[in-house]
């Protein structure tokens, strides 16, 4: 006599479709990405990179790596945050690698490949879910803009940079952004101390808002963040020019980045230095800098990474395999 065993439950269409865009993740991982790289490197001048790293003190690179260092901890503090945010068991040895991964493709090859596609495939073979996923980049994507929006906010309502004459926005249109977006900064965290309203359900994606603390500790994050970047540039030029005037361009230059859809801000980031910065230093003195601020902070971490990223495939793909055997070991 043999006995029947149950039929297995149909896929939800909703886990249908998760199942399709982690295929699709792993197309552009495993091919986009590659190519990506390859176009990067391929329009690299090298040979002006070697230049500019050479005409520096072993020391100030040090130093300058010793920055990137911090930074991209920082960046990664904003997943361990997320974790905390919506309580997953993902350890943090796995979750800070792979955030600091996530950023340095982000930054060499643009949002959609390092910070979108990378998070929901490595989280993905970790065991979290599309909506868990989506809620570390969202909360991710809000730190590093609340930080942004109090740092360059004090700086443009100080009056910095001053902006040469015949800029449109002129000095007292950039005063007037950086009250406006200090607001915002504080209208956010206002909502997390006194909103009575906590959840909200946008195209069946639930928004549940930090408490006051977590809203204080994004703000603190990303505003150091970007408050190193700009360290990274000061401490490579000529001691001319101070560092919030260094900081405000690099915000300026970075959000020019964001509009123009330019991976890596590349070509964006040298004309609105230069442009600024006209009379204060030399046009060779400022492309070294930048070209050492891209090696330091773009290119070097993007060579870790892509080992890194290998080692974590590796892992996942282990892990996940253990979660199989596991699961068909419980359901027999």
């Amino acid at each position: 006599m043999t006995t029947s065993s149950p039929s297995a439950p149909k896929a939800s269409p909703k886990s249908s479709k998760w199942v399709w865009a982690k295929r699709g993740m792993t197309v552009l991982c495993f091919i986009l990405v590659p190519v990506l790289v390859f176009m990067l490197v391929k329009n690299l001048d090298w040979q002006e990179v070697k230049h500019a790293l050479s005409s520096y003190k072993l020391s100030t690179l040090l130093i300058g790596a010793g920055i990137v260092a911090a930074s991209y901890l920082t960046f990664a503090s904003y997943d361990v945050l997320a974790k905390r945010y919506i309580g997953h068991d993902v350890p943090n040895r796995q979750v800070l690698p792979l955030a600091f991964v996530c950023y340095a493709f982000n930054l060499n090859l643009g949002s959609w490949v390092g910070g979108i596609a990378l998070r929901y495939r490595l989280y993905s073979k970790l065991g979290l879910d599309a909506t868990a996923i989506t809620k570390i980049v969202s909360l991710c994507l809000i730190t590093n803009w609340l930080g942004y929006l109090f740092v360059a906010g004090t700086l443009f309502a100080m009056g910095l940079p001053a902006l040469p004459e015949g800029f449109k926005i002129g000095s007292t249109g950039l005063q007037i952004i950086g009250v406006v977006i200090i607001l915002l900064g504080l209208a956010y965290l206002a909502a997390c101390r006194f909103s009575k309203k906590r959840t909200w359900t946008i195209r069946k994606q639930e928004i549940l808002l930090p408490s006051f603390k977590m809203a204080l500790t994004q703000a603190c994050l990303g505003a150091l963040n970007w408050s190193l970047m700009g360290l990274l540039v000061w401490s490579l030029l000529p001691d001319k020019v101070g560092y919030p005037t260094i900081l405000a361009i690099l915000l300026i230059s970075s959000i020019a980045g964001v509009i123009t859809h330019i991976p890596a801000g590349l070509g964006v980031l040298e004309t609105i230095f230069i442009t600024l910065l006209q009379g204060q230093y030399s046009k060779g003195a400022l492309l070294a800098a930048l070209i050492a601020y891209r090696a330091l902070y773009f290119l070097l971490p993007l060579a870790i990474a892509c080992v890194v990223y290998l080692v974590l495939e590796k892992r996942t793909r282990t892990i996940e395999k253990h979660r199989e055997a596991d699961a068909g070991t419980g359901a027999s």
